[in-house]
């Protein structure tokens, strides 16, 4: 018996739409940097204008890199088998990276999680977005949308 991993939700959102996202995410921490540090404001916050130190330069180029890496990841891994096993692990990783993305999100204050209202284009990906992945993960893991396949004879 084997389970059919469908195209829509979760083919095309984790194999496509959520490591394009993670490839846009690096290259505007590593080529826009100081947008990007201007974007991560929530609510009146004075914008971030002087020059970029080196050692923010250098995590940014680090988190750019990791963005890439995990776009990476989850495309030519996912892409590469219908192991439900291995979906599973690496999905449940990524959900664990999702909750410390969402707690590294937190010095904004705790309205960057439901003031909708009020989010820019950065809080839209670094909490819309993750919530959707989040949310979309949890369904994969526990299995909505999945379907077993199997020879009926060998059941009956």
């Amino acid at each position: 018996m084997s389970t059919i991993i469908p195209f829509f939700p979760y083919r095309l959102f984790f194999l496509y739409i959520e490591p394009v996202s993670a490839l846009a995410g690096a290259f505007y921490a590593a080529f826009m940097p100081r947008s990007y540090l201007n974007d991560l404001s929530f609510g009146p916050v004075r914008p971030f204008t002087y020059l970029t130190p080196t050692q923010t330069t250098m995590a940014l180029f680090q988190l750019a890199n990791l963005y890439f890496l995990f776009a990476l990841n989850e495309h030519f891994v996912l892409s590469s088998t219908n192991s439900l096993k291995t979906w599973r692990r690496l999905l449940a990783g990524l959900l664990v990276a999702d909750i410390g993305h969402l707690i590294s999100m937190a010095p904004a204050g705790y309205d960057i999680f439901w003031r909708v209202d009020q989010w820019n284009a950065m809080a839209w990906g670094s909490v819309g977005f993750v919530y959707l992945g989040a949310t979309t993960r949890i369904c994969f893991l526990t299995g909505v949308g999945l379907k077993n396949t199997g020879d009926r004879s060998k059941k009956e």
